[in-house]
């Protein structure tokens, strides 16, 4: 299998749920599907601040249900819940343009979860690592700093691997930083992967982390 197969990926349906759950017709499949990249890339987008790591759409016949996991859901539910309705607000514009019409039949709940350990989230460990390197902080002290509170919080390993114009070099590279034990191989381990995109002043230098965490009972 090699090391090439995106970890999220290959164990969805099999050891981790699918992040859309729902059936449709040879008519419908076509609007959900492009409903839900865009409200996935939309709520990825418009929430960062709030530390959003994933958006899990549900759909029923009249109803639809979209979690949203992230680690401060003050800034997303807002004062006296002002931020689930403009949540709401945006996910029926993107239906509203998907569909051309004005959708009105369907129920819409939202549902907020929170991280419980930040540093054992992926994409936020590389969304940090990203920040950092846009800051100009130099790469190996900002991925070692996250390597150092990954393994902290109790991960039983994680390996960060930068690849692009590293520090503005005129010919672009790929480093890796490992700590502990990150099986490529093993589906039944709980391993969490988000690769994010940082653009430095040369060019984009892509960020990739792997954590294997424990596995809940």
């Amino acid at each position: 299998m090699g090391q090439k197969v995106n970890p999220i990926g290959i164990r969805t349906g099999f050891y981790l749920p699918w992040k859309s759950r729902w059936f449709g017709d040879s008519r419908s499949f076509k609007e959900f599907l492009v409903e839900d990249i865009k409200i996935r890339t939309g709520l990825m987008d418009k929430l960062k601040l709030a530390g959003i790591t994933t958006v899990e759409i549900e759909r029923m016949a009249k109803s639809m249900v979209v979690i949203i996991t992230v680690s401060r859901p003050g800034v997303v539910i807002g004062r006296g819940g002002t931020g689930i309705e403009d949540v709401k607000k945006f996910i029926l514009s993107v239906m509203r343009e998907t569909r051309g019409k004005v959708v009105k039949d369907v129920k819409i709940d939202i549902r907020i979860n929170e991280v419980k350990n930040p540093e054992l989230s992926a994409h936020l460990v590389a969304g940090r690592i990203a920040q950092e390197l846009e800051r100009r902080i130099p790469h190996r002290r900002a991925v070692q700093k996250a390597i150092e509170r990954v393994m902290a919080s109790g991960a039983l390993g994680v390996k960060v691997v930068l690849g692009g114009r590293i520090n503005g070099a005129e010919i672009s590279r790929v480093e890796k930083f490992h700590q502990g034990s990150v099986p490529s191989q093993t589906l039944r381990e709980n391993i969490d992967y988000s690769q994010v995109p940082a653009l430095l002043k040369r060019g984009y230098v892509g960020v990739k982390v792997w954590i294997h965490r424990k596995i809940e009972d």
